[in-house]
């Protein structure tokens, strides 16, 4: 298919893509929150009716959390996959949104709603890639996959679990997330080691006459100590391009006002570099217990429960899939910039299984991801559109 033959298949799909993206947008699929099944079973409708075959991905429990979409070419070759999750972040307080979070309307050339830009009109996007590859299979070497997972947005990342543990889904040799942003194509970001330390104290009546340490006054020495820690600067010659960082993300403990609790429980956030990685983590957050412990002791010794652990990722300058992705750019008249994110993302979890190269993040101008008055603007669609089929029919063209 020559690039003209491409650029006017973009410009043709973009109404029904959009199309798509509303009806997504106007089922909630919160994370957590919501039953994924709704809007999976609108991809799955559409699937059907344009003869894409596909299947769906259970949890190890049962739970539907996504569908995989598979193209193959008749000639041996490496499968490329695109990724959308069509869960979403929380409404937030919907009173402050200007508009409903469900509503799918389309103003001022804005798409509204929660998840128009992440990632909702991706995933409409990589269905009608997926379409016009399917149309041009007998010239195509390799294969392609079309995920669209959900249990994204939680943090437990199901779907594309399920996806990496199917034994009959080929590996793929490179995954592109369907993040939204036309000026960067991200190409890596930090990693992550989570843990959930309980502090523990004495309880007693907060009206006593005898002072009581409780689990919450311990627990406010360690953020305070964590908040204050000073990590290792990035060597001025660290090709990555970001320093780790430490964060106290939640704190559970106590109820009501008469009992000081006897627990307390922090949810810790290191981001990691290849320079501080996850053992600098674990000693890092060790360290700061043992100190903890000895110089305000407590009933029992303060214990951690790893929680998550994935490695920081980045892409080499010329490596697939992120150079098809630039050459396709260029092609289209766009000039985005590599970007090495400072937010984990799905491109850090295939980074730990078998190290598959992942971009996380090329598609249209955004406002309002996981905040208020989400919407993505589409008069950018059709050359979005254009890159990434270019890329994955340059991917998929036999040697």
């Amino acid at each position: 298919m020559s690039k003209n033959s491409v650029v006017d298949q973009a410009r043709g799909r973009a109404a029904s893509v959009v199309d798509l993206a509303q009806r997504l947008v106007r089922v909630p699929s919160r994370g957590g929150l919501d039953p994924y099944g709704p809007v999976l079973e609108v991809l799955e409708e559409w699937l059907s009716g344009h003869g894409l075959p596909h299947r769906r991905l259970m949890s190890p429990t049962g739970d539907l959390v996504g569908l995989v979409v598979e193209i193959a070419g008749p000639a041996p070759g490496a499968w490329w996959a695109l990724d959308a999750c069509v869960d979403t972040a929380p409404f937030g307080d919907e009173s402050a949104w200007t508009f409903p979070p469900t509503s799918g309307d389309v103003k001022d050339g804005w798409l509204q709603g929660r998840g128009a830009a992440d990632s909702k009109l991706a995933a409409a996007m990589f269905c009608h890639i997926a379409a016009d590859i399917h149309a041009q299979a007998s010239d195509l070497a390799g294969g392609l996959a079309v995920l669209l997972d959900v249990d994204e947005h939680t943090g437990g990342f199901g779907g594309a679990l399920s996806y990496l543990a199917d034994p009959d889904i080929p590996v793929p040799a490179g995954v592109m997330i369907g993040y939204p942003g036309i000026d960067e194509i991200v190409v890596g970001g930090r990693g992550l080691w989570r843990a959930r330390a309980s502090v523990s104290g004495w309880s007693g009546h907060s009206g006593a006459r005898r002072p009581t340490t409780g689990a919450i006054s311990r627990a406010a020495r360690l953020i305070q100590a964590l908040d204050n820690i000073v990590l290792p600067p990035r060597a001025p010659d660290d090709p990555f391009p970001l320093s780790p960082k430490v964060s106290v993300t939640a704190c559970h403990s106590g109820e009501g006002f008469s009992v000081v609790p006897d627990l307390c429980v922090l949810n810790i956030d290191v981001r990691l570099t290849p320079a501080f990685g996850a053992d600098d983590a674990r000693k890092l957050v060790h360290d700061m217990i043992t100190a903890l412990d000895r110089d305000m002791p407590g009933p029992r010794p303060t214990s951690v429960e790893v929680v998550a652990e994935w490695p920081p990722f980045q892409l080499q300058p010329g490596q697939e899939p992120a150079a098809a992705l630039f050459r396709a750019a260029k092609e289209a008249g766009l000039n985005p910039r590599a970007k090495t994110a400072g937010p984990s993302n799905i491109g850090n979890l295939l980074a730990s299984h078998g190290n598959i190269p992942a971009t996380a993040g090329f598609g249209v101008p955004y406002e309002g991801l996981h905040g208020l008055d989400e919407r993505a603007h589409l008069a950018e669609l059709p050359q979005v559109y254009t890159v990434y089929h270019q890329t994955v029919l340059d991917l998929l063209r036999p040697a």
